[in-house]
């Protein structure tokens, strides 16, 4: 690209290729939860935190609430609850309690994924929780806040008739599908694709789907012979497609920091990382991965933000 982009194109251009790498829902139908939704409050009964309110800047604190953007097609994270319109999920609770701990009202926006990012600089969105990887690319164009840490896995039908494991070799010559834009179509699985051809087998297949869904309604119609997405999610949605597919034997490849995204100009990193900094050190952190099947593995400690 050439030096001659104007700081606000290299920006706009930047906020169009970012906002596409992320995940998106793997379902082949409106997901319900396999955790147990009614186990905790949406609106957890949280003290509010006089110091982390305090930082705050004052049209947020004067304006009383927090407009939160997400992409309700995400389960277990964020996703449209039976009546189509009230998001549920982690994410959503885990926002309801960063708000109380700033003594705000929570506004939860549904938006589409790749215009969250343009959003939030627009300033149309005080905040994004989206289960957005925190890359250096993204960290050009907005700050983020940790609050996960989580990594890639691939699903495969129910058997595994492929032997499809998380070493790369095992997907060598395979067909895997990703979403089109996602970190695993456009840099996860061309990665396992050079270590296949690097040493002499064929590389892999990749199918990008313009929605994680199609990805996976692609798996179970057997065009494709895996997917490639967040490990969590997929583990989630295999529990929802009644022993359809399962997740790959091995590690998840290359856990990664997952944060709330604020606007660089906003003010409200200081005031969002003290409070987010209560919840992690909070029971509620706990119950609230409890009741929506999110495993330890992923959970972090408050100590992940001592530096920020």
């Amino acid at each position: 690209m050439s030096n001659s982009l104007s700081p606000f194109l290299l920006t706009g251009v930047l906020l169009v290729a970012l906002s596409a790498t992320s995940c998106a829902a793997v379902s082949d139908a409106s997901p319900q939860s396999t955790g147990n939704p009614s186990a905790v409050a949406t609106s957890p009964a949280l003290p509010v935190d006089e110091k982390a309110r305090e930082l705050l800047p004052e049209n947020i604190r004067a304006a009383g609430v927090l407009r939160v953007a997400s992409d309700p097609t995400y389960a277990p994270f964020e996703y449209f609850d039976t009546d189509n319109k009230t998001m549920i999920g982690w994410d959503i609770d885990f926002t309801d309690a960063v708000g109380a701990m700033l003594g705000l009202k929570i506004e939860h926006v549904p938006a589409t994924f790749d215009t969250i990012l343009p959003g939030l600089a627009s300033g149309k969105y005080d905040m994004a929780a989206s289960f957005f990887s925190v890359t250096p690319e993204r960290e050009k164009i907005v700050d983020f806040v940790q609050y996960i840490n989580s990594g890639s896995g691939v699903a495969v039908l129910i058997g595994n008739p492929h032997k499809i494991t998380m070493d790369p070799v095992t997907m060598c010559g395979r067909t895997i599908a990703g979403q089109k834009g996602s970190i695993q179509s456009m840099a996860i699985l061309p990665a396992f694709s050079t270590k296949c051809t690097d040493a002499g087998h064929e590389p892999v297949n990749i199918q990008n789907f313009p929605s994680q869904s199609d990805a996976n309604l692609a798996l179970v119609s057997g065009r494709v012979d895996g997917v490639a997405a967040d490990s969590v999610t997929l583990a989630y949605q295999a529990k929802e497609a009644n022993g359809k597919f399962e997740l790959a034997k091995g590690e998840d490849y290359q856990p990664e920091p997952i944060g709330l995204a604020l606007n660089k100009n906003s003010g409200l990193k200081a005031a969002v990382t003290e409070a987010v900094r209560d919840v992690l050190s909070s029971d509620h952190y706990q119950a609230i991965s409890e009741k929506w099947g999110v495993p330890d593995s992923v959970l972090v400690r408050a100590d992940v933000l001592a530096a920020k």
